[in-house]
């Protein structure tokens, strides 16, 4: 296998497990080690935030479809990120009002 296309596959390889870590972190996914699902969205923001570096750091080294799989992932990443982020606030608001009523 010639060097660059290894390393480009290499490259979306690394960028398609950070993203699944994120969605798994994100309580978006099943853990396949635990069949459960399991929210952690502080590891979740580390991952995409990795993703972002990853992106910074390689900009201009990218051939076209890589550039489009980092900027697609993240960006789907970062919409979802806030979806599981404004549900935690809102069970937080609601738990707060039903402490409020009793």
């Amino acid at each position: 296998m010639p060097e660059e296309p290894k390393l480009s596959a290499h490259f979306m390889s690394l960028i398609i497990s950070l993203s699944h870590a994120a969605m798994q972190q994100m309580g978006k996914i099943v853990n396949p080690l635990t069949g459960k699902i399991e929210k952690n969205l502080e590891q979740a923001k580390m991952t995409i935030d990795m993703l972002e570096m990853l992106k910074e750091k390689t900009k201009g080294n990218l051939v076209k479809e890589e550039e489009r799989l980092i900027s697609d992932t993240l960006a789907t990443l970062q919409l979802n990120y806030v979806d599981e982020a404004e549900k935690g606030e809102k069970k937080e608001e609601k738990q707060e009002q039903e402490k409020k009523e009793e």
